[in-house]
């Protein structure tokens, strides 16, 4: 099986356009969003060397001027975090629905001090 050519994509904002390169082609395209740059990258790659668009891959690199890969880094991280809290957060409303309910408290009653529906208190009592 022959090797897949990789091309190293530079992708730069100017103006309302984000510049597309491909150095080792000396190849220049542009697109309107960053949600563009691989089609685009991948159609003038594809025509300079007259191949299918699927048999190569690209290394797309972004120069911003926010460094946003930590910011994505941090963000994602802070997501991860947030679903490990929420699913705390479930123990904790199902241990308290339980709690309620072995003290007698209605299902209305545990909705109302859990600030869920009857409904939802009922399915934490039986979780």
């Amino acid at each position: 099986m022959a090797a897949v050519n990789t091309y190293r994509i530079d992708v730069s904002r100017e103006g309302r356009w984000w510049m597309v390169a491909v150095p080792e082609l000396d190849l220049l395209t542009q697109a309107r969003n960053i949600a563009e740059v691989e089609r685009m990258a991948r159609s003038i790659i594809s025509l300079a060397l007259e191949v299918a668009l699927d048999t190569f891959s690209i290394d797309v690199h972004v120069d911003a001027h926010v460094d946003y890969e930590s910011v994505l880094k941090r963000v994602q991280e802070r997501r991860r975090h947030a679903k490990e809290l929420e699913a705390q957060a479930t123990q904790d409303v199902v241990a308290a629905a339980k709690a309620l309910a072995r003290e007698g408290l209605t299902v209305r009653d545990i909705g109302q001090l859990l600030q869920v529906s009857h409904q939802r208190a009922q399915q934490l009592i039986n979780a």
